[in-house]
């Protein structure tokens, strides 16, 4: 069923769909009371309401992203792996689970899963915190949900 989705930029989309969220806004919060008001409102016509209503929707807390999968390398030195789980929880970043490989050269594969629907900002704040700890190589984002 999800595979029939897509996640856009708004910024590529024509502006009567973000007007459509707002009409259906307008009319949830009680400051329009019909479509008709809200359409009227926002500048869209009746029909475009009706035609696209059922079909966009704005993220909220049930649609953003709750789990991440990162990857990295971690050169084998004593108390790195430390501070990648310390800047994961000053981040917000829930830890989930922790895989990680023995050292092989000096180095030890790490998949980190997050739970990320407490952090600040977005996804990118983590990766980009964690490729500036001194250590840490080849950082990855793998998926998210």
């Amino acid at each position: 069923m999800i595979s029939k989705y897509l996640l856009v930029d708004k910024e590529i989309l024509p502006s009567y769909y973000e007007k459509v969220i707002e009409a259906k806004s307008l009319i949830s919060s009680g400051k329009a009371k019909d479509v008709s008001e809200a359409s009227k409102m926002v500048g869209i016509s009746r029909s475009t309401y009706y035609k696209y209503k059922d079909y966009v929707f704005a993220p909220n807390s049930d649609t953003e992203c709750r789990k991440a999968v990162i990857s990295f390398t971690l050169y084998h030195k004593s108390g790195i792996l430390g501070d990648v789980l310390k800047t994961l929880s000053e981040k917000g970043a829930n830890i989930l689970t922790i895989t990680q490989n023995l050292p092989v050269n000096k180095r030890a594969h790490v998949v980190v899963s997050v739970d990320a629907s407490a952090v600040v900002g977005d996804i990118n704040t983590i990766i980009d915190a964690l490729k500036l700890i001194d250590g840490v190589s080849h950082v990855k984002l793998v998926a998210i949900e």
